[in-house]
């Protein structure tokens, strides 16, 4: 989750599961990485975007869109830059959007890591 000003970055999903909702930046993690490189580097991939101190924001045991994984979300709280669309084929734009009234779809991911971090709640099962 990129916070900025009481706003959220968030792109209108393309294609793969999800599309047509609106989610952040987010993706795998690379043979050999930490959870936080991995963030940081889907960051910088999709967005350009250079973040630090990021922090475990939550994990859900996400069962959607045909699929069943585990989601495991940060928050930054350094940005730098200016963010851009690197995957075009991914994603239609990057916007922010006010924390407390995001677009609709949300990418149930992002649903579920709003509410904790607004309830504090650590675990979605």
């Amino acid at each position: 989750m990129l916070l900025r000003d009481s706003a959220i970055l968030l792109g209108r999903r393309l294609r793969a599961h999800g599309a047509g909702s609106y989610g952040w930046c987010g993706g795998h993690v690379e043979f050999g990485e930490s959870l936080e490189e991995a963030a940081a580097r889907e960051v910088m991939e999709e967005s350009g975007l250079e973040v630090h101190g990021l922090s475990l924001l939550c994990v859900s045991n996400v069962r959607e869109y045909g699929r069943h994984y585990i989601d495991i979300e940060f928050v930054a709280d350094t940005l730098e830059g200016t963010p851009v669309v690197r995957e075009p084929d991914r994603l239609e734009s990057w916007a922010w959007y006010p924390l407390d009234s995001p677009p609709s779809p949300l990418f149930l991911p992002v649903q579920l890591a709003l509410h904790s971090y607004r309830s504090g709640q650590m675990y979605n099962p």
